[in-house]
């Protein structure tokens, strides 16, 4: 690819990626290319003339070898933006999604003062949290510590290191009165029908739930006197979880069979409902 333009770099990626079966090949070769000659995609593809140097063909051509193998553009540049933040990401942790926004914008509208992000992995909803919400005292826990390893970094790189308490563990003793979780669930029997980026390249232990996706769910309400009583300031608490696709209904009759009060069912920008959200108001079970 020495010597070639912007534009034959990525019209070669580009039928390459297709070829691969990868989902938007322009988008994924026009990023991979302005991260290896340091350029945003405006400035790239605004210049198709101007000729990739040399270090930057080498830098893209591994690049798009990668991509080629599945591997998604996330963990290749090592970082994902979600809502105002770049976060670092790796294999240890998922990729966020735009859907958990949701959990994020739910925050902003409650104004919580403490907030529990279970199954932080990256870190992306305590961060954005702790991010839009100044205020508000966050504790993010995740089982895996490879994830709260990126987590941690990840606020220390930001500037929040000071505004997180991460803790190894799904819920720690003591009141919030809002808990949020992207938990796993994905059902085994729909495991084979997920793309290779995901199956391949993502934790399995943070996507698999059970046979029917929702053992995650019923872990988590199986403790719904730790963590969802309310503090002093509330009268009461909040659960709010994101939801595989068909979920919502099984997910809310969970909800309601724990304890919980009033269930709401949110959709995401596809029309999907994607957040269950129930008010705790019990005493601890």
């Amino acid at each position: 690819m020495t010597g070639a333009s912007v534009r034959e770099a990525l019209d070669a990626a580009v039928d390459g990626l297709r070829a691969a079966g990868v989902d938007e090949p322009r988008l994924d070769a026009e990023l991979l290319l302005g991260e290896a000659m340091g350029l945003g995609r405006a400035a790239l593809v605004a210049d198709g003339g101007a000729e990739v140097p040399a270090s930057a063909a080498r830098a893209f051509g591994e690049m798009v070898r990668r991509r080629l193998r599945r591997e998604p553009v996330a963990y290749i540049l090592g970082r994902k933006g979600f809502r105002n933040l770049d976060l670092a990401v790796d294999r240890r942790v998922l990729i966020p999604r735009p859907e958990t926004e949701l959990l994020v914008e739910l925050a902003l509208e409650l104004q919580p003062a403490r907030v529990l992000d279970v199954g932080t992995g990256s870190g992306a909803i305590a961060l954005a949290v702790a991010d839009e919400l100044p205020g508000c005292a966050v504790t993010a826990t995740d089982t895996s510590p490879g994830a709260l390893e990126v987590a941690r970094a990840n606020a220390d790189r930001l500037g929040l290191a000071d505004r997180i308490d991460f803790v190894t563990g799904t819920l720690p003793e003591g009141g919030f009165d809002l808990v949020l979780a992207n938990l796993p669930y994905v059902a085994e029997r729909d495991w084979p029908t997920l793309q290779p980026e995901v199956t391949q390249w993502e934790p399995r232990e943070a996507l698999l739930s059970g046979p029917d996706g929702l053992d995650a769910y019923r872990e988590l309400l199986s403790n719904r006197g730790r963590g969802f009583r309310p503090i002093a300031a509330a009268t009461s608490a909040a659960l709010a979880v994101e939801v595989g696709e068909g979920q919502a209904g099984a997910v809310a009759g969970l909800m309601r069979g724990s304890g919980f009060g009033e269930v709401e069912i949110r959709r995401d920008l596809a029309g999907t409902e994607r957040v269950v959200v129930a008010e705790w108001v019990g005493g601890a079970a």
